[in-house]
């Protein structure tokens, strides 16, 4: 028998397949959001990116609790789809789209500008909103489009929104990061993106280092205001982020996905945790796993000196935007 022929006998076939589903039925975390009984009814929650993928699944949850939940979406028609869908399955009828597109400083403050004019209240803030495998591009900003979509508009929108969520206190800001941000480097000089070779993965693990750098910030600036800030890696789950990717990349991504890594279910479990678990009241400025375990993330974004110049750089590029 040759070793083809024994690669597939039908015993390693199924054997295989049995495997692949054990693996997909271990990969649940510890925590289960529909077995947490906190309730959102009277709370105001903005999730951005969230009609597709991790985002979606994030604000269906806070729907379900009784939220007002705003979309913050780029596209109007997969936004208002998104909403529809939410409202159909949780019966919450206070869920809305607002128009965001986080590379664009302009439309950070204009959708910023009309939550501070409509809403009283803001308790949740969830910076979702991510790219990878962007070819290099120049936003009209002046700023490398990975930089601006998956840091600096974030950045800015948390900025803008911060006296709300003061006064809405206790609040939380939850920035979903990746534990790429291992693999990232801090280089001030490539916001604008100068850097003359350009790795699409290098850079969006930068962007990542920096939202945890900035995070961390931001929680000790927050101290004693009753907003609380933490950063999480969802883990490696099947969402719309490759699609920048070359189809020769996409497609086994996604095949060898299907098996091992986690659904954009499953991927919105440690966002959810950061943003409703009764038990982080009062924890901030910490990094979580995929597992909503309490981890120490990489050693750069534990420095307080660089945090502190990070986070001003970052207040710089975008106060006059």
């Amino acid at each position: 028998m040759e070793a083809t022929d024994v690669l597939y006998h039908p015993f390693w076939v199924v054997l295989s397949a049995v495997l692949a589903v054990v693996v997909r039925l271990q990969r649940k975390g510890p925590w289960n959001p529909r077995a947490c009984p906190v309730q959102l009814t009277g709370k105001t929650a903005i999730v951005t990116g969230a009609n597709t993928g991790i985002g979606k699944f994030i604000a269906l949850d806070f729907a379900r609790r009784g939220a007002r939940v705003i979309l913050a979406c780029r596209s109007e028609s997969r936004g208002t789809a998104a909403v529809n869908e939410i409202k159909q399955i949780t019966g919450n009828a206070d869920v809305h789209l607002r128009l965001l597109d986080v590379s664009s400083m302009a439309s950070v403050r204009e959708f910023a500008k009309k939550i501070l004019e409509e809403e009283k209240a803001l308790h949740i803030l969830v910076n979702n909103a991510a790219v990878s495998g962007l070819p290099r591009q120049i936003t009209k900003d002046g700023f490398e489009a990975s930089f601006a979509t998956n840091h600096l508009g974030p950045f800015l929108l948390t900025n803008l929104l911060l006296d709300l969520l003061k006064r809405s206190a206790p609040s939380r800001i939850v920035t979903v990061s990746s534990l790429n941000h291992k693999k990232g480097k801090v280089d001030f000089s490539n916001f604008h993106g100068e850097n003359l070779v350009y790795f699409m993965d290098q850079v969006y693990n930068n962007t990542k280092l920096h939202n945890i750098i900035c995070t961390n910030e931001l929680a000790r600036r927050l101290q004693g205001t009753g907003v609380i800030a933490n950063s999480v890696h969802p883990g490696v789950v099947m969402t719309e982020v490759m699609r920048h990717y070359p189809f020769w990349v996409r497609y086994p991504f996604n095949a060898i996905g299907f098996f091992f890594f986690k659904s954009s279910e499953e991927g919105a479990v440690a966002p959810i945790y950061c943003a409703v678990s009764e038990e982080l009241e009062g924890v901030t400025g910490k990094y979580f796993d995929s597992d909503c375990s309490l981890v120490l993330p990489a050693p750069l974004a534990r420095d307080p000196a660089l945090a502190v110049k990070d986070f001003e750089v970052c207040e710089r590029l975008t106060s006059k935007l």
